[in-house]
């Protein structure tokens, strides 16, 4: 899968409020109203992330994921990148 450039990702971004690009990654970070919930929400991550067989780098503090993705074999962010963000971003209901 072919890396895509900066314009590329700026672009694909504008459908993605959540997500930012810095440190060659998309990055999001979401809070829950509590660790069950936001583990749960991991939980349900996990499953797409072996469907698409694409692994985030991810931390979790109490009640807030953070979520940083990147395609390490093509040493930036791809269509595989969003794609999962698609699908988390279908997963989180982020609190306001």
């Amino acid at each position: 899968m072919s890396k895509l450039s900066e314009q590329e990702i700026e672009k694909k971004l504008l459908r993605f409020p959540d997500w930012e690009y810095f440190n060659n990654a998309i990055n999001a970070e979401f809070e829950f109203e509590n660790f069950r919930d936001c583990f749960s929400a991991m939980s349900r991550i996990a499953f797409e992330c072996e469907a698409l067989n694409h692994h985030p780098n991810w931390t979790n503090v109490y009640n807030v994921l953070t979520i940083s993705l990147s395609t390490h074999d093509a040493e930036g962010i791809t269509k595989k990148d969003f794609e999962l963000a698609e699908a988390i971003e279908n997963i989180v209901e982020p609190v306001e």
